[in-house]
């Protein structure tokens, strides 16, 4: 028993456990046209590894099996899987609602030019990713002329209804810059519309505060500044029970580029795959099985249960603050 399973045993009195399947999550590839310092997945255009489409069509197969309430597709840069609208169409003929990780600049590609109109189409639900409303400290995390180029982007989107029409939900995603713990999600939400309506006239729907996790180039670059122990430290020290509940490896399932099934996003970038028994490939998918699990652990857990918590969909709990 790791650390954090002996800390969710103290609180709840038993061991952590899925509660069902609600969404399922898939990461279609690992290329991606940026290599931003706290991409967990380590993400670059030098990544080669893309999903088959028959690994899609077993998806879509799972889906449909457990009836899942969403289909959350990451990457890198998911649109640069050759088989990905095919993907998205499909999944929508079926009747899922469908939501798309973008990290916005690839939308400026010209051969991308159409992706927010077959967004729309489709009404896809869109996450995208700007890290700070301030152009330098978005650069700083993810290349130069970022910001710029997401702004731009964000401008496109809103034009044709992201972040106003109520189908078209446009989420901006913050990650801190360093090794602290986001602030409170609503204060910070506030100040997001404010800044990105004054400077550029931008609206979006929500604002989502995800922590930084001590994995991938983000822990290198702790481990290079010798701030790993301390940043291990404020996570640990902070553990609120308060979010235990609503972890989202409870109640969704990780789907790997080559099939490999995993509790959550950050369980897949350190190569965790689902255990205790359960099936953990695409191909031998059981809901029986899958939805109960035992969920698969390690000390960087503490970052999601850290302050008001932390997923993929933001903080877990509302400040006490």
């Amino acid at each position: 028993m790791n650390e954090f399973d002996a800390r969710i045993t103290q609180t709840t009195g038993q061991e952590l456990r899925g509660a069902g399947i609600d969404t399922i999550q898939v990461n279609v590839g690992l290329v991606c046209n940026q290599e931003c310092v706290h991409c967990h997945v380590a993400s670059s255009p030098r990544r080669k590894e893309i999903m088959d489409w028959e690994t899609m069509e077993r998806i879509i197969r799972a889906a449909s099996q457990v009836q899942c309430r969403l289909v959350d597709i990451t990457g890198g840069a998911p649109e640069l899987n050759p088989h990905f609208r095919s993907f998205v169409e499909m999944l929508r003929s079926n009747g899922f609602f469908v939501q798309v990780r973008t990290n916005l600049t690839v939308l400026l590609w010209p051969e991308m030019r159409d992706m927010p109109d077959f967004y729309k189409q489709h009404q896809i639900h869109l996450i995208a990713s700007l890290p700070c409303y301030l152009a330098e400290n978005v650069d700083r995390q993810r290349g130069p002329g970022v910001y710029a180029k997401s702004i731009e982007a964000l401008r496109r989107l809103n034009a044709i209804g992201y972040g106003s029409d109520p189908n078209l939900p446009l989420n901006l995603v913050y990650n801190p810059i360093g090794p602290i713990l986001p602030p409170n999600q609503e204060t910070l939400q506030e100040a997001y519309r404010r800044e990105l309506q004054q400077r550029f006239g931008i609206v979006f729907t929500h604002l989502l505060t995800i922590t930084n996790m001590p994995i991938g180039r983000f822990r290198a670059d702790l481990r290079h500044q010798n701030q790993e122990a301390e940043y291990m430290r404020l996570l640990r020290d902070s553990f609120n029970p308060a979010t235990v509940d609503s972890l989202m490896c409870r109640r969704q399932i990780n789907v790997n580029w080559d099939g490999m099934l995993y509790d959550c996003d950050f369980n897949l970038a350190l190569r965790m795959p689902v255990g205790y028994g359960a099936p953990n490939h695409i191909r031998d998918f059981d809901p029986g099985r899958l939805a109960r699990r035992r969920i698969v652990t390690g000390d960087h857990c503490f970052g999601c249960t850290a302050g008001c918590g932390s997923s993929c969909s933001g903080a877990l709990v509302a400040s006490t603050g």
